[in-house]
């Protein structure tokens, strides 16, 4: 079993390969204003400053103070909206909508899914041997670019068992709305699968849906540090307690560790 470590990205999260590519193919004038549980603003926060660019990050209210530190530290504005990152997402397009302005979405932009790919092309190119890639679903940017760069490999996309938009989806035939309510909710919360995730998805026979209860993804995460001193955000974990229950195919694994945007602490 291989694993992808990810939360070891500048930002703290494999995130700023969407935002830095979706920011380098628009226009260098734009104010990007984005809307984010932590990760993804933190990742557009962290390109806007590499890029020298103005960003604005909204994020709902409850969003985690390791996350929103990060993102304000990294110079850009941050905007608290809303309970859920729908709301967060709805008060963030009004003022993408303002002249000069430009709404950067965390999965749902072809740039972002592109960018995302680029963990998979590495794994594939790193380690051939790979024969199965697993890794959190959240809005679904992260296993789309995984699938367009897996080269046929299976892709496994894990959810907690009350934050499962993409497992809803699939189950509707169509993104549908999805409750949110879990440890990991706020690097997997989006209410919605992307369409252009799911049309990526469904378009691809080797995916597969794995739901994992939170005992189960704080177990992981815990295991991660005690075993290999890798301390990730519980959403990080959701691949590796997947495999852990035995869940995730192939004889040669790789699993995402997406993240450590978070104020850590064991379960006690």
């Amino acid at each position: 079993m291989f694993l992808k470590l990810e939360h070891l990205q500048r930002s703290g999260s494999f995130k700023l390969r969407g935002a830095l590519n979706a920011m380098l193919a628009g226009s260098p004038d734009d104010h990007v204003v984005t809307a984010s549980g932590g990760n993804h603003g933190l990742a557009v926060a962290t390109a806007a400053q590499l890029l020298g660019r103005r960003a604005t990050v909204y994020v709902p209210e409850a969003a985690p103070a390791g996350k929103t530190r990060r993102i304000e530290a990294a110079g850009a504005r941050l905007v608290r909206r809303g309970t859920t990152f729908a709301e967060a997402a709805e008060a963030a397009w009004v003022e993408a909508a303002l002249p000069g302005h430009r709404f950067l979405h965390p999965y749902d932009d072809p740039a972002v899914v592109a960018g995302q790919g680029t963990v998979t092309a590495e794994i594939v190119a790193d380690a051939p041997e790979v024969d199965a890639i697993a890794a959190a679903a959240g809005g679904g940017g992260l296993v789309a670019g995984a699938v367009l760069a897996a080269g046929g490999r299976h892709v496994t996309a894990v959810e907690p068992e009350h934050c499962r938009c993409l497992h809803d989806a699939l189950a509707a035939g169509r993104p549908v709305d999805s409750p949110v309510d879990s440890v990991a909710a706020s690097a997997t919360g989006a209410t919605r699968v992307g369409e252009i995730p799911f049309a990526v998805l469904t378009g691809s026979p080797a995916v597969s849906t794995v739901l994992v209860p939170d005992a189960r993804i704080l177990r992981a995460r815990d295991r991660l540090w005690d075993e290999l001193r890798l301390a990730v955000e519980p959403a990080a974990a959701l691949p590796f307690a997947a495999w852990l229950d035995g869940r995730v195919p192939g004889d040669h694994p790789c699993l995402v560790l997406c993240g450590a945007n978070t104020d850590w602490t064991p379960t006690p």
